[in-house]
């Protein structure tokens, strides 16, 4: 039995000491068919850095790497070119002195490695004076891979002064490659995040973005075709819905997929768990959640234009396209409008919504106390009994440090207490379906347990009239779409007090 590739990023080693291997070379052939500048954007852990490595063993000549695989026929293996590959994906740079030396250091080190002697002084003149020189000397353009060209604006984020230092030092950098053209024979770059053209890629408007195009949907990840087929001997006894379910679901307009280092850990250790969302904790998309009044619930399903998916900056961090950019909203339908097309994003997967809503309610409330009071809803469900679930929610919402109000005034966010109310069920893995369209309207949230439904509906008393969320609820006849599929049927009106901070009206009825 071959050995998984868990966080394996060479492309040498994975075809050298007996990996399992994803065949990705189809996309190495039809790249440089296809073009000479590409920008592709992936969530952290997605294989990227291992297809960069894939394009640099191709453009260096390595055949005796790709026996039986799709490039080694469709490959011109006579032809080797210098290769300049540009990672930033190593540690954490907070300033913009050490950015430069860094970079500095890989211009010196390929400088070396191909003996070609730089007189110049200034960082871009010498990553120009390198491409021009190895082209002279090796009589071949220059191929250019830069992996993780983001990172140091992003470990930055939070500090918008130093970010806009690093995007300023990167973007005189990255534009070197507009007048170098001559001499690149493929420039490949690579990245979690997608910063507005004008900011960063000044100058290099011939830079083709292949993120959503759904030629290359499934360049990075693993589809359940090939994920069944590679692994087969390892899932015997495996729940193949199940999984799908865990970690399958991430889209780019083509086929969904799985995380290459999430589900290479499942099949390690044959346990669900959250191995990607454990890699990295989205502080600050909760934060910046949290600043700008976002309602969890209505993110399931939202609809967003090109303009949010396609780009952000420093000065403007819009939160859908930060959620998207790094893998916790992902596409589940578009439409066309007109002349341009709508994407509806949500969770990918099991393992991102519960995982993000166990994070956002770490925000409130300590790991232990959280645990003890999500205990007291999943009690409540198990026994149907209404009246206890809301005794457990008025505690959860008791429970939450009178500190978080004082600094952050969340009381005055409307989405907070809906939020609060969502994230539980969805910590616990309940079936959880928020801003539901249905014949009259969109339902506030919909919990699935056990085939009984409860449907919520959630106010504010200082915005609306006390006493009418259960009234809004029969009103509007929402129920009548679940009357079919559903054994016992509840109706909760939820009504929320931001001077008291708690629930003031908790009514609800049996339908069904």
């Amino acid at each position: 039995m071959k050995k998984l590739p868990i966080g394996i990023q060479s492309f040498v080693n994975i075809r050298t000491e007996n990996y399992y291997y994803v065949d990705k070379t189809y996309f190495v052939k039809k790249l440089v068919s296809e073009g000479k500048y590409f920008f592709l954007s992936r969530p952290r852990r997605f294989g990227k850095s291992l297809f960069l490595d894939t394009l640099r063993q191709a453009f260096l000549g390595k055949k005796e790497l790709f026996t039986g695989l799709y490039l080694e026929n469709s490959w011109d293996w006579s032809k080797k070119y210098p290769v300049i590959y540009i990672s930033l994906g190593a540690g954490v740079i907070k300033e913009k002195e050490i950015l430069e030396k860094k970079i500095n250091y890989i211009v010196n080190d390929y400088a070396e490695l191909y003996k070609v002697n730089l007189k110049k002084d200034i960082l871009a003149d010498r990553f120009e004076e390198l491409i021009i020189k190895l082209s002279q000397k090796y009589g071949q353009q220059v191929v250019v891979l830069v992996d993780e060209y983001d990172k140091p604006i992003l470990d930055n984020i939070e500090n918008k002064e130093i970010a806009i230092e690093m995007r300023e030092c990167l973007k005189n950098f990255y534009s070197v490659l507009k007048d170098a053209d001559p001499y690149l024979k493929f420039v490949f770059i690579t990245g979690v995040s997608k910063f507005n053209k004008v900011s960063l890629f000044s100058g290099l408007n011939n830079l083709q973005d292949i993120t959503l195009n759904p030629e290359y949907a499934t360049i990075c990840g693993y589809t359940q075709e090939e994920f069944e087929k590679v692994f087969k001997e390892r899932l015997k006894e495996i729940d193949l819905e199940e999984v799908k379910k865990w970690y399958n679901g991430y889209s780019w307009l083509g086929k969904p997929v799985y995380n290459p280092f999430d589900i290479l850990l499942f099949l390690s250790e044959k346990t669900f768990r959250p191995f990607w969302f454990e890699t990295g904790t989205p502080t600050f998309l909760i934060k910046l959640i949290i600043e700008k009044q976002k309602n969890l619930p209505s993110l399931e399903g939202i609809e967003v234009g090109e303009e949010i998916l396609g780009s952000f900056d420093v000065d403007y961090v819009i939160p859908e396209a930060l959620l998207f950019q790094t893998g916790y909203l992902t596409i589940k339908k578009i439409r066309k409008r007109g002349a341009f097309l709508k994407y509806a994003l949500d969770w990918p997967n099991l393992e991102v919504k519960v995982s993000f809503s166990n994070y956002f309610l770490n925000f409130f409330l300590d790991i232990a106390r959280k645990e003890k009071e999500l205990d007291k809803v999943y009690a409540a469900l198990e026994k149907n009994d209404i009246e206890e679930l809301k005794r457990a929610f008025v505690s959860f919402f008791a429970s939450i440090p009178n500190d978080w109000y004082r600094k952050s005034e969340i009381q005055n966010y409307e989405g907070y207490y809906a939020s609060l109310f969502y994230t539980s069920f969805t910590a616990l893995g309940v079936d959880v379906r928020a801003e539901e369209t249905v014949s009259e309207g969109r339902l506030d949230m919909v919990v699935i347990f056990k085939d009984r439904c409860y449907l919520f509906e959630f106010k504010v008393v200082e915005l609306e009239e006390k006493g009418g969320a259960l009234e809004h609820l029969k009103a509007k006849k929402y129920y009548e779409k679940y009357l079919t599929n559903c054994r016992q049927l509840y109706l909760i009106g939820v009504e929320f007090s931001k001077k008291k901070k708690n629930i003031v009206n908790f009514d609800w009825e049996r339908i069904k």
